[in-house]
């Protein structure tokens, strides 16, 4: 991913808080003559190995796994917010369009493994991960003999990850006049991806809450 240095993010802390906040993920791995991609949730265990470790399943039926079964390298995308920025609300007179957001790229061979115990433990992982922020959260609770029956139509895999860079694009690189007109713009905006840029940029960039 190109990334300017006005707009790398090296803290480890705030790239796993983001992967965790934006964990449903572009998958992309290579069949050998063309890109592949699924969109999958993510677990992200960032103390398991050098640069922590991604997990997930699939449907069997879904090719890609073959893929992922295969020693290539694969790359996951979390995408957060992101935003159109009109020139308008620069202090600058002379300036064009351009859109602000937040990615993190993560990079790693991925390894299949079927171990029962060991998936079924993801499942569950997975269900109280996303299940806990609900007022009537599902327990999961299913009888084996359904739930491992279910186990047997999907494959599960994780990703050591080897690389990882993350891009917050939010206008670092323009004055401090400009970086607040913009912050103050989509702090109005109706749609809420607007709104979570303005959040994005009230904690990365120097500007004044709105009022």
């Amino acid at each position: 991913m190109y990334i300017p240095p006005a707009f790398r993010v090296e803290d480890t802390t705030k790239i796993a808080a983001f992967i965790q906040q934006h964990s449903f993920a572009t998958l992309i791995s290579h069949d050998g003559t063309a890109p592949f991609a699924s969109h999958l949730p993510m677990l992200f265990h960032p103390d398991a190995g050098s640069h922590g470790t991604l997990v997930s399943h699939m449907a069997r039926d879904n090719p890609q796994w073959q893929h992922l079964a295969s020693g290539g390298e694969a790359l996951c995308i979390f995408h957060g917010p992101h935003s159109y920025i009109s020139p308008s609300w620069y202090q600058a007179e002379l300036a064009v369009p351009t859109w602000n957001y937040a990615a993190v790229h993560a990079y790693g061979v991925p390894t299949v493994f079927s171990d029962h115990e060991r998936i079924v433990k993801l499942l569950g992982e997975t269900i109280s991960t996303y299940e806990e922020a609900l007022e009537q959260p599902w327990p999961g609770d299913l009888p084996d003999e359904f739930r491992d029956k279910l186990i047997q139509g999907i494959v599960a895999f994780e990703i050591p990850v080897a690389r990882i860079e993350g891009k917050f694009k939010l206008g670092q690189n323009r004055s401090a006049a400009d970086i607040q007109g913009v912050y103050d713009a989509l702090s109005r905006a109706e749609d809420a991806d607007s709104r979570a840029v303005a959040r994005l940029m009230f904690t990365e960039c120097n500007v004044d809450e709105s009022p």
